[in-house]
C-alpha cells in the first residue's frame, strides 16, 4: 500500500474514514483507539495484539515530508520476528527442495526452507501490476481474490507525445475472468505469500543467505537421494548450517550466485536507459494523469503512468544524466553486477527534485509537482539479458526471476514472469521429488518452456521501451535464441515519425501476450506436437486449442443454483486435470464414454496406475442441461459401465448458446467428444478423441511413473 491504514470505522456500516474532531456520530471514539489498543485487545489469557512498528517507505523525501509506514515483524518477518517463532517451526537439515527465493510448495506435501538475504519483507514499491493469467493461476492455489481485489484495474491507455494526444483507448482487454492489469505492489504480495505460507506452517528464513553450494553425483534413478549441499549463513547471527536437498532453485536476483556458480553466461544487454521511479501523489493539469499510460518527448524521453490506490500515482522517468554531473561521476565505473544486470542503484546524487524536473522537462506543456510525501523512490538501470540455460545439465538446480532474465519495466513483466516460472517450475519438482514423475523427461521441459518465453518478453518489452524512449538501440537479440513457438507476438520496430502505425501493431500483435494469455510452449513430452494421418485436414483434431497453448476458461453451469467458470474446478498446484467432453451423451459418445468410464476403473491402465484421485482430476462437461442434477447417480449415466464416471468425475452443465458454449470455445466435435489433459499450471497438455484411451495412457507413460514406484 501506498502509505498507512488512516483510522476508519464501519459503524454506519461501510468504511469511513474517521475525522478526529468530529464529535457527533458515535466516530470521536476512534481518536482514543490507538491508545487502548493494549486495554481491549491485550487481555491475559486472550488474543494478545502483536506490537507494530513504524519505518520509512521511500528512501528519499520531498518538502511535504516523511511517509510512515506501520508493519508487523511478528506475523510478517519470518525468522527475524523478534518474538519467539512458533513451536512448529523445526527446519530439517535435509529437504526436497531448497529456495533462495520464493517458491510455492506448501500445497504439494514437499518438504521446503526458503532463505531470503531480506531483514524483513518490502516496505513499498518494487512490482506494480500482476497479469489475468498471473490471478488465473492463483485462483487455482485459492489467493486470487485477496490479490486482484487491491488496487485499480487497468483497462485504458493514453499516450501524449509532444504535448498532443495521439492515443487513448481502451486496452488490457482479455478472455481471462480477470480481464486487465491489476494493480497491487511487490510489497503488498510478499505479505499476502508470507500469511499463505504460515497457514501452511512455513516461515521464510530471513538474513540468510547461500554462501556456497556443490552437487554430487547421483543417478536419476535415485530419486530420494539428496545430491545438493549447500552451505547457509545467517548474516545476523554469523552462524552457517549445511543443508542437504534434491533440488535448488535460485531465484536470488540478477547478480545470482546460483547462476555464477553454475557457470551460465546472462546473455543479452545492458542499456544506457535510466528510470527515475516516484511513488506519490501529484498535481498536475495533464488530463489523463489517473489513466495507464505514457507522455513522450522527442526531445527529453519519455515518462509511464500507472495508477495506484488512494490517488497515488507510479512515476517511471527516464533520465537526462548529463543534467545530473554527480551522477554521472559516481557512476563512471560501476559494478561489474550493475553493468551487467541493471536494476535498482543506489546513489545519493540523484534527488527526487532532480526526477521532478526531468518530468516537467518531458510533459510539457503540463506541469507535475508533489501533492504529498513520497511514498517510494528508485533509480532504475535496464538491462535485458536472459541466461542461457535455466536448468543445470544434472536437473538438481534451476533458475527463476530475475536469477534467469531481467527486461524493461514495460509490461509489468517482472513480477509475473517469475511467477510463471514458479508455477511453471513447483509442481514438476513436486512431482519428480516424490518419484510421481521421471526427472530426465520432466524437468528439461522447464528451460524448454520457459526460456524462450523470457526472451520473447525482453523482445517485445524492449520495442516499447525504445517507443517511449525515442532510443535507437537495436531490440537485443540473443547468441542462443530460441525461436518463439505460435501464437502472434512479436518485436515491432519502431520507426521514428510513425508513432500510430506502431501503436496500432505493436498492441494488435501483443496486446495478450502483455496479460499473460498468449503464452504458447514449444513441443515437449507433456505437450507433444500432434501427430495426425497423412492428408487429414487439421479441423479433424480432437480439439481447436493446441497441446502448449492456455487451456480456454469458458462459463459452465456446476448446479441449478451455480454458475461458474471451467477453472472453477481445475484447481490443485500439482493436480493433473482430464476434461472430457461428451456432448449430449448420445450414440457414439456414449459409446465412448463408457470406454473412459471403464478406464478409470482399470487397475492396470492409467487413472488407477498413477495415483487415481490423488493425482487426477476428472471433469465430465456435458450438453444435457435438461437432466441437471441427474447425468449420474440414477441419471442417464446410471449402470455399471459408467461406475468410473460417476465415482471420480464432476459433472458440468455447457447451457451457454452454442456461439458461446464451452464445446464451441474448444471446438469439439459432437458427434465424437473429447478428452483434454490440463496440466497443473493450466496449460493444454495434450487432446485425444474421447475413445482414444490408449493414446492418453501412451501420454501419461511418457512422464509419469506408477504409484508402486513412488517414494512419497
Amino acid at each position: 500500500m501506498a502509505k498507512a491504514i488512516e483510522p476508519s470505522t464501519y459503524r454506519n456500516g461501510y468504511h469511513e474514514l474517521v475525522d478526529n474532531n468530529k464529535k457527533n456520530g458515535g466516530l470521536g471514539y476512534l481518536a482514543e483507539k490507538e491508545n487502548n489498543y493494549d486495554e481491549k485487545w491485550n487481555v491475559e489469557g486472550h488474543y494478545q495484539r502483536p506490537p507494530s512498528a513504524e519505518v520509512l517507505s521511500s528512501s528519499a523525501h520531498n518538502d511535504f515530508g516523511l511517509n510512515i509506514q506501520r508493519v508487523w515483524p511478528t506475523l510478517h518477518d519470518g525468522t527475524n520476528s523478534p518474538h519467539p517463532l512458533p513451536k512448529w517451526w523445526n527446519p530439517q537439515p535435509k529437504t526436497d527442495v531448497l529456495i533462495c527465493g520464493a517458491v510455492s510448495l506448501a500445497r504439494q506435501g514437499v518438504s521446503f526452507r526458503i532463505i531470503d538475504k531480506a531483514t524483513a519483507p518490502l516496505t513499498a514499491g518494487r512490482a506494480d501490476g500482476v497479469q489475468p493469467r498471473f490471478l488465473e493461476m492463483l485462483h487455482s492455489w485459492g489467493l486470487a481474490s485477496e490479490v486482484h481485489e487491491e488496487g485499480p484495474l487497468i483497462e485504458r491507455t493514453a499516450i501524449y507525445k509532444d504535448g498532443k494526444k495521439i492515443f487513448f483507448a481502451r486496452s488490457h482487454q482479455s478472455d481471462s475472468r480477470y480481464r486487465g492489469l491489476h494493480i497491487i505492489t511487490q510489497a503488498q504480495l510478499e505479505r499476502i505469500y508470507i500469511r499463505d505460507l504460515m497457514r501452511h506452517r512455513s516461515l521464510v528464513e530471513r538474513s540468510t543467505v547461500i554462501t556456497d553450494y556443490n552437487v554430487h553425483s547421483s543417478p536419476a534413478s535415485e530419486p530420494s537421494s539428496y545430491p545438493v549441499q549447500a552451505t547457509l549463513r545467517n548474516e545476523r547471527t554469523g552462524k552457517e548450517e549445511v543443508v542437504q536437498a534434491k533440488y535448488l532453485v535460485g531465484c536470488d536476483g540478477a547478480a545470482s550466485m546460483v547462476r555464477k556458480k553454475l557457470g551460465i553466461p546472462f546473455e543479452g544487454v545492458s542499456t544506457d536507459i535510466y528510470w527515475g521511479i516516484m511513488d506519490c501523489v501529484f498535481e498536475t493539469d495533464y488530463p489523463h494523469a489517473w489513466v495507464f499510460g505514457s507522455v513522450v518527448s522527442s526531445q527529453y524521453g519519455g515518462c509511464v503512468i500507472i495508477p495506484r490506490e488512494d490517488g497515488y500515482i507510479r512515476l517511471y522517468t527516464q533520465l537526462d544524466l548529463s543534467t545530473i554531473k554527480d551522477f554521472a561521476q559516481s557512476q563512471h565505473s560501476p559494478s561489474k553486477d550493475v553493468h551487467e544486470s541493471g536494476g535498482r542503484i543506489d546513489t545519493s546524487s540523484i534527488q527526487p527534485e532532480h526526477v521532478l524536473a526531468q518530468a516537467n522537462r518531458i510533459f510539457a506543456p503540463y506541469k507535475v509537482k508533489f501533492a504529498a510525501p513520497l511514498s517510494w523512490f528508485a533509480i532504475w538501470k535496464i538491462s535485458e539479458r536472459v541466461a542461457r540455460s535455466f536448468s543445470s545439465p544434472d536437473l538438481r538446480v534451476h533458475l527463476a526471476g530475475d536469477a534467469a532474465h531481467v527486461h524493461s519495466v514495460m509490461g509489468a513483466f517482472g513480477l509475473n514472469a517469475s511467477m510463471m516460472d514458479s508455477s511453471n517450475l513447483a509442481w514438476k519438482l513436486g512431482l519428480c521429488a516424490r518419484n510421481l514423475a521421471n526427472q530426465s523427461t520432466l524437468a528439461p521441459t522447464y528451460d524448454q518452456e520457459r526460456r524462450p518465453h523470457a526472451q520473447q518478453i525482453i523482445r517485445i518489452s524492449g520495442s516499447y521501451l525504445r517507443f517511449v524512449c525515442q532510443s535507437e538501440i537495436p531490440v537485443t537479440d540473443f547468441e542462443h535464441g530460441v525461436e518463439p513457438f505460435g501464437g502472434t507476438a512479436g518485436a515491432v520496430d519502431y520507426v521514428p515519425g510513425q508513432d500510430l502505425e506502431f501503436l496500432g501493431e505493436f498492441f494488435r500483435r501483443n496486446g495478450n501476450f502483455i496479460l499473460g494469455v498468449d503464452a504458447p510452449y514449444p513441443p515437449s513430452a507433456i505437450s507433444p506436437t500432434i501427430i495426425t494421418t497423412v492428408g487429414v485436414e487439421e479441423a479433424k483434431r480432437p480439439i481447436g486449442p493446441r497441446n502448449g497453448v492456455r487451456a480456454p476458461n469458458p462459463r459452465i453451469c456446476r448446479a441449478a443454483g451455480a454458475t461458474g467458470y471451467l477453472y472453477d474446478v481445475l484447481t490443485g498446484v500439482d493436480t493433473i486435470h482430464i476434461v472430457l467432453f461428451a456432448s449430449d451423451l448420445q450414440g457414439a459418445v456414449r459409446a465412448a464414454l463408457t470406454k473412459v468410464s471403464r478406464a478409470l476403473d482399470n487397475p492396470g491402465q492409467f487413472f488407477q496406475r498413477y495415483g487415481a484421485a490423488t493425482r487426477f482430476n476428472v471433469v465430465l462437461v456435458v450438453k444435457c442441461c435438461l437432466l441437471l442434477p441427474n447425468v449420474v447417480g440414477g441419471g442417464i449415466l446410471a449402470g455399471a459401465e459408467f461406475s468410473g464416471v460417476e465415482k471420480y468425475a464432476t459433472v458440468l452443465y455447457d447451457d451457454r448458446p452454442p456461439d458461446e458454449d464451452a464445446h464451441t470455445m474448444y471446438e469439439i466435435d459432437h458427434a465424437k467428444g473429447a478428452v483434454v489433459i490440463v496440466r497443473p499450471d493450466l496449460w493444454v497438455g495434450f487432446s485425444a478423441f474421447l475413445d482414444e484411451v490408449e493414446r492418453v495412457d501412451g501420454y501419461f507413460g511418457s512422464w509419469l511413473l506408477p504409484v508402486d514406484e513412488a517414494s512419497v
